[in-house]
């Protein structure tokens, strides 16, 4: 303890708790292939979630959970350092779906039409989804190093879930938890140092980002005893265990009987007519776990007024007569519109005082010494050179300029406009890393939005440009602010910037093939977008860019766009305001991300996030104990136990296998009848 102590106090003016020993090397294979396998668990799960609500996991706290599982069964259990790399590994490996757009910009490709938008889907072969994904799979990689040095060493920002992961990481293995003093500009106060972040693990939505805020502790100063750590390794493995089995064991049944995640549990003529139908599927209670009561509280007020207010307005006032779940025609359709204005009202107000601290930082009498100041404690040999990142971005972005050009050609976008992206991308990246390290919300799918706004100017008559342009813009900030989550945990920790730097290029390399892999697969055996996979996010894409080129909205569409935009844009500066200011009730001050996801998911997704969301809420409530991590792995089992399972119904969707039976699917909504 003396000894940790000492390190505590030589260090704690640049923040990191706890330094890797020299003589244990942090990157090793056996963490990278830990690392790779978590990751490819989490892209499988992730790409089938994403395709499914437009929400994926960064999951980094589960990352290092399941990874220290996992350590403790090998001779040589890895040390806190090497789980940094397992975690950073399975980090870049698994948000490759949002990462290269398989989520959102390849399904809105898809949906083109010829007759509107002077261009037929485009379906890229294995081949040109390889090449797109390479294209942009490196860029916010060889970003993260210079930006590392801004926003974690010089300013030392936040990052709540990263922090949080770092006190994990620390209570399970048994050190002193890091130092989380936090010195702040001008205008914020401190955080405590005793004083818990709460925000561990995150869940995006392909559009904006959201992050959920599950306790963890810093209160655990004390070695436990061998007793004690193997108790808690055997708890979390059969936490692990039964929840994943159970999860799995219930889509599986779930597939031969679809009618087990189609509930008209409020009567058939709301479930067949309106879409109100209840999912009671365990990885939606899993992700509501993770994300929280106020998110997914957020989230449901969102399902309310949309599916419950809206969607029967516009459809008995003849705005959109056609079939409710029809999204050219229909009300699901029309109240998208109206997310669209939310999220980007709730991305741009939340930005506005992220830009006004990055130029004040520019125009204070003191701003050139404090640029000077050093709070580096990494060597050089443990640092990612600078060389190696101009060297990166020198040929990642004419790389990707090419790649952008052989794929879609110079009537899809100009290559001097995809070049353009990229910088645009660069720009962006350090708004959006910025803003998720004041807020822990990463607003990609705003600052996308942005891209594609810039493009209509540039490009005005191309469709294509617009969703190509904002999808690099958006990969940059997405991996940028990523990989800053899991640097900022290894700053705390005493990992090596460039142990983790390899871990994410070594991750983003394999998951760039996994994740085309698995994409293909589902194509062959799914309509995407589709009855079992819409793709939310596709039609906010692909709806922006058509409403930038012509301009045409559905009717009365804008009037409620703007009502709710101006109500949002408020809501954000109030919520920005109080979260700043570190005042208690900002959580419960609606989130407009979630709140638009709300309108973009049926019911069914966001009632079983709800039960989640209700559980993780009374669980702490009745423990009062923010050490205790059990919940955290019985959720991830959840969600990784459909994810998994994903894959093997989709294979034998492949070979022709399918529901058993849809018996009792009276409403006829379930995916086996319409699929």
């Amino acid at each position: 303890m003396d000894s940790w102590n000492r390190i505590r106090n030589r260090v704690r003016d640049a923040a990191p708790a706890l330094e890797a020993s020299d003589a244990s090397p942090e990157f090793t294979a056996t963490a990278v292939i830990i690392g790779l396998c978590i990751g490819c668990l989490l892209c499988f799960t992730n790409l089938y979630f994403g395709l499914q609500t437009g929400w994926i996991s960064m999951m980094s706290l589960q990352s290092a959970l399941i990874g220290y599982l996992i350590s403790r069964m090998l001779p040589l259990p890895l040390t806190p350092q090497q789980i940094i790399v397992v975690q950073t590994t399975a980090v870049a490996t698994g948000t490759m779906p949002l990462a290269a757009g398989f989520v959102g910009i390849l399904p809105a490709l898809g949906l083109l039409d010829e007759t509107r938008d002077g261009v037929g889907p485009l379906n890229l072969s294995w081949i040109a989804t390889i090449a797109w994904s390479c294209s942009i799979a490196f860029f916010g990689v060889f970003l993260s190093p210079p930006l590392r040095k801004q926003v974690i060493i010089e300013e030392q920002l936040a990052f709540p879930s990263g922090t949080a992961t770092a006190q994990l990481i620390s209570v399970l293995h048994d050190m002193p938890p890091p130092d989380t003093t936090v010195r702040r500009r001008a205008g914020y106060s401190p955080i405590d140092d005793n004083e818990s972040i709460q925000a561990p693990s995150t869940i995006r939505p392909d559009s904006p980002s959201g992050y959920s805020a599950i306790p963890t502790s810093s209160e655990i100063d004390a070695p436990r005893t061998l007793k004690e750590r193997e108790d808690i390794r055997q708890t979390g493995w059969r936490a692990l265990g039964y929840s994943f089995l159970a999860s799995s064991a219930m889509t599986l049944a779930a597939y031969f009987f679809p009618v087990i995640f189609a509930v008209p549990l409020f009567g058939t003529y709301l479930a067949k007519n309106w879409l109100w139908t209840f999912t009671p599927s365990l990885s939606y209670v899993g992700q509501g776990v993770i994300m929280g009561f106020p998110t997914t509280l957020s989230m449901n007020l969102g399902m309310l007024v949309g599916w419950a207010v809206l969607s029967p307005l516009a459809n008995l006032n003849g705005w959109a007569p056609g079939p409710v779940g029809d999204m050219t025609t229909g009300s699901r359709g029309w109240i998208l519109w109206v997310s669209l204005a939310i999220m980007c009202a709730d991305s741009l107000v939340s930005l506005i005082p992220v830009v006004v601290d990055y130029l004040s930082a520019y125009t204070r009498p003191n701003a050139s010494h404090a640029k000077e100041m050093e709070h580096e404690t990494e060597t050089e040999d443990r640092l990612v050179p600078t060389r190696w990142v101009l060297w990166g971005l020198g040929i990642t972005i004419p790389l990707g300029v090419l790649l952008v050009w052989i794929v879609f050609g110079a009537e899809g976008i100009k290559p001097w406009a995809t070049f353009l992206a990229f910088i645009f991308g660069m720009l962006l990246s350090v708004l959006g890393v910025r803003a998720l390290g004041e807020t822990d919300l990463n607003p990609v799918g705003g600052l996308g939005k942005l891209a594609q706004l810039l493009f209509a100017y540039l490009q005005p008559s191309s469709v294509v440009a617009s969703i190509v342009a904002g999808g690099v813009a958006e990969a940059g900030a997405q991996q940028a602010g990523d990989l800053m989550q899991d640097l900022k945990t290894g700053h705390l920790c005493g990992a090596s910037p460039r142990a983790q730097f390899y871990g994410q290029l070594i991750g983003s390399s394999v998951s760039i093939v996994v994740t085309t892999g698995v994409w293909e697969m589902y194509k062959r055996a799914y309509p995407i977008p589709g009855t079992t996979f819409p793709a939310p996010s596709a039609w906010v894409w692909l709806g922006l860019a058509r409403l930038l080129r012509d301009g045409s909205l559905p009717e009365k569409s804008q009037l409620f766009m703007a009502v709710f935009a101006l109500i949002f844009a408020v809501s954000a500066a109030l919520k920005t305001y109080a979260g700043r200011r570190q005042h208690p009730y900002a959580k419960y001050i609606p989130s407009g991300i979630a709140f638009a996801i709300g309108f973009l998911n049926t019911p069914s997704f966001s009632l079983a996030r709800l039960v989640g969301g209700l559980t993780e809420y009374l669980y702490y409530r009745r423990r009062k104990d923010s050490g205790d991590i059990t919940l955290v792995i019985i959720a991830s089992g959840f969600v990784l136990g459909e994810g998994v399972v994903s894959i093997v119904t989709l294979l034998l969707r492949t070979y022709g296998v399918g529901a058993a039976s849809c018996w009792g699917c009276s409403s006829g909504m379930c995916a086996g009848c319409l699929a």
